[in-house]
C-alpha cells in the first residue's frame, strides 16, 4: 500500500480549543450595569421604607437639611443606617454565595482574581465599605463614582472596587 492511501484512514489534524472547566467567563460589562442598577433599585426601596417609619423621622430630617453638600451629603446617622441595611438585605447573600440580589439574577459571582472564593472583609470591607466610606461628601463621592465606573473599561473589566478588593465578576 502506498502512503497515499493510508492518509485516508488518519486521524484528522485539527486544533481544538476547548474551555478548561475551571476557566471563568468574565460577566459583560451590560450585565453588571443591570444588576448594578437591580441592585440599587432594591437597596433605594428598602433604605426609603425604613425612612418613612416615624422612629427614623429625625435621621430623614437631618438628612434633608444637610447643610454644604445639599440633599447629596449623608449625614451619620444615615450613613450608618444605610450600612446596616445593606447587611440585612444583601450582605447574608453576599458573604454565604459571593452574590448581591441583582448578580444573583443574572447569574454573576464575585470571585478572587485566582478564581476562590473572597472572603467576608473582602467583601464587605473593601469591595463595598470603601465606596460607602466615599459618601462623606459630594465632591469626593462624585470622584470616586466616576473613576470606579469608568475603570470598568479596561481589558481586565474591573472597577475600581474590583481592583481595591483583589475581585472580578464572573458568569455563572
Amino acid at each position: 500500500m502506498s502512503d497515499v492511501a493510508d492518509q485516508r484512514f488518519a486521524p484528522p489534524q485539527a486544533h481544538v480549543a476547548d474551555l478548561a472547566p475551571d476557566e471563568a467567563v468574565l460577566a459583560g460589562r451590560g450585565t453588571r450595569f443591570i444588576a448594578a442598577l437591580v441592585d440599587g433599585f432594591i437597596g433605594a426601596g428598602v433604605l426609603w421604607v425604613a425612612l418613612m417609619i416615624p422612629v427614623l423621622k429625625p435621621i430623614a430630617d437631618a438628612q434633608a437639611r444637610a447643610d454644604a453638600d445639599g440633599i447629596w451629603s449623608m449625614t451619620p446617622g444615615a450613613l450608618v443606617l444605610a450600612a446596616v441595611l445593606f447587611l440585612l438585605v444583601q450582605g447574608w447573600p453576599l458573604v454565604t454565595r459571593g452574590q448581591t440580589l441583582g448578580k444573583m439574577l443574572f447569574k454573576l459571582r464575585i470571585v478572587r482574581s485566582d478564581g476562590s472564593r473572597p472572603e467576608a472583609w473582602r467583601l464587605l470591607g473593601l469591595r463595598y465599605g470603601v465606596g460607602l466610606l466615599m459618601n462623606v461628601s459630594l465632591g469626593v463621592v462624585m470622584i470616586y463614582s466616576l473613576i470606579d465606573s469608568l475603570l470598568i473599561f479596561r481589558a481586565s473589566r474591573k472597577c475600581l472596587h474590583d481592583s481595591i478588593a483583589d475581585t472580578q465578576v464572573i458568569k455563572l
